[in-house]
């Protein structure tokens, strides 16, 4: 069994009190948990399920194995 590398982004949704969990490679791949921990459990099950169905359907399977990740900051004058 192969294991592939994903980045998933994190960002608390305060309307709702929850945070929202995606992997930015799986366009759709979106959930949600109460805490930072249930989110990132939910995607990773979001993540598995994903890429068993691009497998089943015989398609290109995306990773971040080369993806290279900064933050950048910049001021606003607003």
């Amino acid at each position: 069994m192969k294991m592939l590398l994903y980045h998933v982004r994190l960002r608390w949704e305060p309307e709702d009190e929850v945070y929202t969990a995606w992997a930015p490679s799986l366009p759709g791949c979106v959930t949600f948990g109460k805490t930072i921990e249930e989110a990132l459990e939910m995607v990773r099950y979001a993540i598995e399920i994903y890429v068993e169905t691009l497998i089943s359907h015989g398609e290109e399977v995306p990773t971040d194995e080369s993806v290279i990740e900064r933050t950048i900051e910049i001021q606003a004058h607003a």
